[in-house]
């Protein structure tokens, strides 16, 4: 099972929201795993050097920093005697660095609260989605009111089998990545798992309109078709899960199952929050062997009406754009 090792927590330079680190140390201490806490400040502009004439614009920056570096240290201090922390002051573009620090020491999931980005009547902000698109590992996003430890978690699939079988086989295995994430967060927060998988018959509006000769009773068995199918595949996923898991585990979670016909652009976000999920976790890379397409467009839309915290999982081989030179 997919177990998170290595866990980089995110806070915002002089915040006093704890969302995050609260999440970070319950994961930490649950999974075993290290933690890191960063901040990233900004870069101090050359003109700095006009209002601070008598000091070097490096001796300036390293001031900065220190005095960063220490009151991150007193942030993380009430969990210090509970947990390992270590600590890091980045500069630079938030999610750039945030990457680079990935790409350096090979953090396996990284956790920040979610930007505020309400005027644009969602819950992600740039830098959060910049993450989701380019991070080469697990991104978490904490909802600001979201509760310490999750009481029910929403694993999204797509048990479709409608595609190359190339991509076919990257979707399985991503699929399956996000279960066992999924799973382990809910047994480790005692959480309530749903499982969803949105499925459409292809072209079944076509079929129904003017020009189609096709009998209600065909495209109806077609449907079912297509229905039964999906649920083939998703029982085929579980049984893998449950190798994966052990029965024991499984049985423990009694995960609930759902296949809903329709839009998952649409469905996804209603069942999330008809069930009052606290947390979704998806997928986001669309295709396969297309250097820098990173989410596709279901996934974006999906994420942009969510309103609760999202983990965004990469399959494996995913590379990331950016590197480690400035």
């Amino acid at each position: 099972m997919q177990k998170i090792k290595d866990i980089l927590c995110v806070v915002a330079p002089d915040s006093t929201d704890r969302a995050a680190l609260d999440r970070a140390v319950a994961l930490a201490d649950n999974n075993q795993a290290r933690l890191t806490v960063v901040e990233v400040i900004d870069q101090l502009p050359h003109n700095t050097k006009l209002i601070a004439h008598n000091q070097s614009l490096v001796e300036l920056q390293a001031k900065i920093v220190a005095g960063h570096r220490q009151e991150l240290k007193m942030l993380v201090a009430p969990w210090s005697e509970k947990i390992e922390i270590q600590t890091q002051t980045l500069i630079g573009i938030p999610f750039l660095e945030i990457i680079r620090e990935v790409l350096r020491n090979g953090h396996d999931l990284v956790i920040k609260t979610a930007e505020n980005a309400k005027l644009l009547h969602r819950i992600f902000g740039n830098d959060d989605m910049n993450l989701l698109r380019q991070c080469p590992c697990s991104v978490l996003l904490v909802k600001l009111e979201s509760p310490k430890a999750c009481r029910r978690i929403l694993a999204a699939v797509d048990v479709d089998d409608n595609y190359l079988p190339e991509e076919l086989n990257t979707r399985y295995q991503l699929n399956l990545q996000v279960l066992e994430m999924a799973s382990s967060l809910a047994l480790s927060e005692f959480a309530e798992l749903h499982i969803v998988s949105v499925w459409e018959a292809v072209a079944e509006n076509m079929l129904r309109g003017p020009f189609s000769d096709t009998s209600e009773d065909n495209i109806i068995a077609y449907i079912k078709t297509v229905e039964q199918q999906h649920k083939r595949n998703m029982s085929v996923l579980m049984d893998e899960l449950s190798g994966n898991l052990g029965q024991d585990a499984l049985e423990f979670l009694k995960p609930n199952t759902h296949l809903l016909k329709g839009s998952p652009r649409e469905k996804i976000p209603v069942f999330a929050k008809a069930i009052e999920a606290d947390l979704v976790v998806m997928g986001t890379v669309a295709r396969t062997g297309i250097s820098g397409f990173f989410m596709g467009n279901t996934a974006e839309t999906i994420l942009d009406q969510l309103d609760c915290s999202v983990l965004a999982v990469k399959p494996q081989g995913f590379k990331t754009p950016v590197t480690l030179e400035t």
